[in-house]
């Protein structure tokens, strides 16, 4: 299933208004605790890039919903490449079934426990996922935190009337992508500002070598079978 970037941009409003709704206001009083006169933006943005991050002075937390983020969480091909699909599966979170409502709610989840994780203190650079982190992912699952931003993101798309596919992914085959490339094909990778272009020198099990070309000349590449797309010569 594909859906429009209109479609996108309101299924990120969406987001944004349950993240503000389900998630910020019940701990609004905990993080002003911590940090006086602290709010909260949520927006949409154009790209791909959904993210966190602080703005000290104005004491605003933000968090940017990508259109085209949201757009992939459509596609299980292109799904399967985001860590908040691995982090469904290998934590368990909603059963361990990757859907995508599922991975919407979670991301809405991913992004604030990085907001929770600033305000304790316990974001580094250089270590951002770390064990923190995930402390605070864990508990929003366990508390039903994520069960009620799952729980309403799906009533508010449904009154929007707006599709949001709770069936679970099946993951591509990947013998069957791997056929499609072969030593010399020269590809892309990556998107917007950050795609990166190479020939493939080697064809591994699950992965292509790929050495990069033009601006990445010099540079290689291990890059999985599903994130790759044909460029022509």
């Amino acid at each position: 299933m594909s859906i429009s970037p209109y479609e996108a941009v309101t299924i990120g409003g969406l987001m944004c208004s349950v993240t503000d709704r389900t998630l910020w206001l019940p701990a609004k009083k905990w993080v002003r605790e911590q940090s006086p006169a602290a709010s909260l933006l949520c927006r949409v943005g154009s790209g791909q890039a959904t993210y966190h991050r602080f703005e000290p002075r104005e004491k605003q937390h933000q968090i940017t919903y990508g259109k085209r983020m949201i757009m992939a969480k459509y596609q299980p091909d292109a799904a399967i490449s985001w860590l908040s699909g691995r982090e469904i599966r290998q934590h368990g979170y909603f059963g361990g079934e990757v859907t995508t409502l599922n991975l919407l709610a979670h991301t809405c989840c991913h992004e604030f426990a990085h907001l929770l994780q600033h305000v304790s203190g316990q974001r580094y650079r250089g270590s951002v996922h770390n064990r923190h982190f995930y402390k605070i992912l864990d508990e929003l699952h366990a508390s039903g935190g994520a069960e009620a931003t799952r729980r309403h993101l799906a009533r508010e798309a449904e009154m929007a009337g707006v599709s949001l596919p709770d069936e679970q992914m099946q993951p591509p085959d990947t013998r069957q992508l791997m056929a499609n490339w072969a030593v010399g094909d020269v590809v892309a990778f990556g998107a917007g500002k950050r795609q990166l272009e190479g020939r493939i020198i080697r064809v591994n099990r699950k992965t292509c070598t790929v050495e990069g070309t033009g601006p990445c000349r010099g540079l290689r590449y291990r890059v999985p079978v599903v994130l790759l797309s044909a460029l022509a010569d």
